[in-house]
């Protein structure tokens, strides 16, 4: 027909790009006599404190305190952490906002505050892990200073202990000060304020040209088998209201037509490594395990964010260090095609280098429109000092998918789990990348246990775990010593 014009497509809005950090483990203790003079300074002066030469005694006071704590292997230091920050804003200097998925503080924190400040209280104790997570979220705030910072918190931050924390802590009310302060807008800075104190949960409005999506953040640590109170009690009721809340939010979310992003430090599902890192060398056995450890005491936090995932448009976890994919979905879906059922699981590299990776993070791109994220790279050092810096990998060329949306993490996690030796193309591109910086050793390491890795990418559930891993009640022959 005469004059008549195709309508134009409607452009879609670019994407944008997001920084994504976690397992930060600063270690203030790496040179003990530094540490000394910066629990009585103001953080503001810490930097010159740490940049002077080290002390004659550092080796050896600090293997001192290594020993005495249990701890091996080095956490970031001074040195790492300003490297890794320069990293991060040369990649991308104007994220549109920033996550940091938990465990700021080094391992054995509060160990070593008892065995090098002697004489100090625990109220004491607990300022100076609060002061240190204070130290690492204003270095963050200063190569970012224009850019919305939302943190979680890891097993390792707390003020009296590693898995222990109690509501309404000293911890909590100090470091609340702190988060507030990287969170620009007034709304969502009045919506931290008003819960993040008394478990260490909060929920807001990621910022435009994101659409119509909120962040629901969580402290779950007290979702964790390992959980204690202060005093060294279990205590179940916060893990019960934890998720009371996180429903209440979803349900809120839902009916005003929101996405979601949920974000914490441990994730649900197996620990693989807790359970059968001891069958390495004899992964035949590894079917007499009926009962796996598991990373959380229920799998309460699994299943809310599976009931929601019509509007969850990702999960985000760290703790084991390693660079993972995941898939939550319920369990009446498990083994079905319905990508609307399911949520994709970004677990982030660490920086620390203390499991014998190299330190990395990821700058994401997300679509504004759907919360959808659309691809991602993965930047690494190559020395554990953060020295070399350079791109990983791009997650959509090493796979092959469009995007990181349910339906291409569920057929990616599929083809994962449907190769039970490890080794198409596919699950050895996985195997490479899991411990960034590993190489041929480390992904030689996951293959060997690849049935009981790969089927702990989806099921969650010990029963429906040991069925996946072990069909026949057998591991692959490829997979006896």
């Amino acid at each position: 027909m005469a004059g008549w014009c195709a309508p134009t497509p409607k452009r879609q809005p670019p994407n944008v790009n997001v920084l994504m950090l976690s397992d930060l483990h600063f270690d203030p203790f790496h040179d003990p006599a530094k540490a000394l003079a910066l629990r009585h300074l103001p953080i503001s002066e810490w930097p010159a404190i740490l940049d002077k030469r080290d002390s004659a005694t550092r080796l050896s006071s600090f293997s001192e305190l290594q020993r005495a704590c249990k701890i091996r292997g080095e956490d970031t230091t001074w040195t790492l952490l300003r490297s890794s920050l320069r990293e991060a804003r040369q990649q991308e200097p104007s994220p549109l906002f920033i996550t940091v998925s938990g465990d700021l503080l080094a391992h054995g924190f509060i160990c070593r505050s008892q065995k090098l400040f002697s004489g100090a209280t625990s109220e004491e104790l607990s300022f100076f892990a609060a002061k240190t997570v204070a130290f690492v979220a204003q270095q963050i705030h200063e190569s970012f200073p224009k850019t919305p910072i939302y943190f979680a918190l890891g097993n390792n931050d707390s003020g009296c202990g590693d898995y222990r924390d109690e509501p309404d802590s000293a911890f909590l009310k100090s470091v609340a000060k702190v988060f507030a302060a990287d969170i620009p807008d007034a709304a969502n800075r009045e919506s931290f304020r008003a819960t993040f104190p008394h478990l260490g949960d909060y929920t807001v409005t990621l910022p435009s040209p994101i659409h119509d999506t909120r962040l629901i953040v969580l402290q779950d640590i007290f979702e964790s088998t390992h959980h204690l109170d202060c005093n060294g009690q279990a205590n179940n009721a916060p893990a019960e209201q934890q998720i009371a809340w996180l429903r209440k939010q979803l349900t809120e979310a839902r009916d005003a037509g929101e996405q979601v992003w949920v974000m914490a430090h441990i994730p649900p599902g197996v620990d693989i490594y807790a359970t059968y890192h001891r069958y390495l060398f004899a992964p035949g056995e590894a079917c007499n395990v009926k009962q796996p450890q598991m990373f959380l005491s229920s799998e309460a936090l699994g299943d809310t964010i599976a009931d929601f995932s019509d509007i969850v448009r990702l999960a985000i976890f760290a703790h084991t260090h390693m660079d993972e994919i995941k898939l939550i979905e319920s369990a009446k879906q498990e083994g079905g095609e319905d990508s609307n059922a399911v949520v994709p699981v970004k677990l982030v590299p660490s920086i620390s280098p203390i499991n014998g990776n190299e330190p990395a993070f990821i700058v994401a791109q997300v679509a504004p429109q759907t919360a959808t994220l659309k691809d991602y790279e993965v930047y690494s050092a190559s020395t554990a000092q953060g020295t070399g810096w350079g791109l990983e990998y791009r997650f959509s060329k090493a796979y092959g998918l469009p995007d990181f949306s349910a339906a291409s993490v569920q057929k990616l996690t599929s083809n994962l789990i449907d190769d039970k030796t490890g080794e198409d193309e596919v699950s050895r591109t996985y195997e490479k990348y899991f411990l960034t910086g590993g190489g041929t050793f480390a992904a030689l390491g996951l293959q060997r246990l690849w049935p009981e890795y790969s089927c702990s990418l989806r099921e969650r559930d010990p029963v429906a775990f040991h069925h996946c891993m072990c069909p026949d009640g057998k591991l692959a022959k490829s997979q006896t010593p």
